[in-house]
């Protein structure tokens, strides 16, 4: 199983694909130096396979990698933030 995580800026959202399939997404609204993550989902048929989990680390990576903070208004990708201290200084205050 081959995944790809994506920032798709035109639909404001990183996108994960599994084997080119649509298998994700986190969306987003920009702010000047932070990104708000907003709504995570995952498709039905990808649930319990750590999509959710790589879609988060994906999209974290790259926010760190774009010297951005983070504000994590979705539950789930709060939780995982909560779960993942090495993350943590994501965070914006």
């Amino acid at each position: 199983m081959s995944n790809e995580i994506t920032d798709n800026a035109e639909r404001a959202r990183y996108e994960i694909k599994v084997d080119g399939a649509l298998a994700g997404f986190a969306d987003y609204e920009s702010r000047p130096g932070r990104l708000v993550l907003t709504h995570t989902e995952v498709d039905d048929a990808f649930e319990g396979k750590g999509i959710g989990s790589a879609l988060a680390r994906g999209a974290l990576d790259d926010i760190r990698a774009k010297d951005l903070r983070v504000v994590p208004r979705c539950p789930f990708i709060k939780k995982w933030i909560d779960k993942h201290p090495d993350y943590q200084d994501l965070v914006a205050t």
